[in-house]
């Protein structure tokens, strides 16, 4: 079980790694003392390796693993140790000379720097198969909470999951804007995606989970991530062997 999930981790930073895209924009390291040079900016790249230390983190501590070392802790994840010590190096010192890294309170840590300690509402737009899967997925909580949900078609206005109507899709922005909601899941056809974006960032929506099967046109303050399953096994097939089995 254990293997099973540490391979499960190691995938996830493996596909962080390959699948990285263009930063749009940087957040800023540590202020500097007074004797640096101004602040390195932080490479999307790591923080998108962050959740993947918080949850290796979180599973280990609540196994009883009080403290594990660089060394254990990349090969639990699938980096080498520098890495984890070069990636949290951007946010402070963490850990001890010999003995290792406070499972919980490094979990903590990096749940802070993320914004993770705070539930953040967040607005659905598309309640067809993928969107419903979305809706009832259990694993989003406790950090975020569908809390609106837009789709195209009457007959699924006034549908309920939970406590949560679904609305039409003309009302996104408005909706979006009085409930202050900042980040947004697209799940619909491409053709429609766009207007989707354009009407949650208008909104005051500025982060955005895309599933539909195309490139955004976005303002640079907007953080976009893309999840293409296609997309992803089409790029898995060229490692495949091209023998009929």
């Amino acid at each position: 079980m254990a293997g099973a999930w540490g391979n499960a981790a190691k995938s996830s930073v493996a596909a962080a790694t390959a699948q990285g895209k263009p930063e749009r924009h940087h957040r800023q390291a540590a202020p500097p003392t007074a004797a640096s040079h101004a602040p390195e900016p932080i490479p999307d790249i790591v923080i998108r390796r962050l959740p993947v230390y918080v949850r290796t983190l979180r599973h280990l501590a609540d196994h009883g693993v009080a403290s594990i070392s660089s060394d254990e802790l990349a090969d639990r994840i699938g980096v080498t140790a520098a890495q984890i010590r070069r990636d949290l190096s951007y946010f402070g010192r963490f850990g001890k000379q010999g003995k290792g890294y406070d499972t919980a309170f490094l979990a903590e840590a990096i749940a802070r720097i993320l914004h993770l300690d705070r539930q953040w509402d967040v607005a659905l737009v598309g309640f067809g198969n993928l969107g419903r899967a979305v809706a009832h997925y259990r694993g989003f909580a406790p950090e975020f909470r569908i809390a609106a949900i837009f789709d195209l078609h009457d007959e699924n206005l006034g549908e309920r999951v939970g406590e949560v109507a679904i609305l039409s899709q003309r009302r996104i922005t408005k909706v979006v804007a009085r409930a202050g909601i900042r980040l947004g899941i697209i799940a619909v056809p491409a053709a429609a995606a766009q207007d989707v974006a354009d009407r949650l960032i208008a909104g005051g929506v500025n982060a955005l989970l895309n599933y539909a099967p195309v490139v955004l046109r976005i303002p640079p303050h907007v953080t976009v991530r893309e999840i293409d399953p296609l997309g992803a096994m089409q790029s898995m097939t060229y490692y495949l062997d091209d023998e009929e089995s």
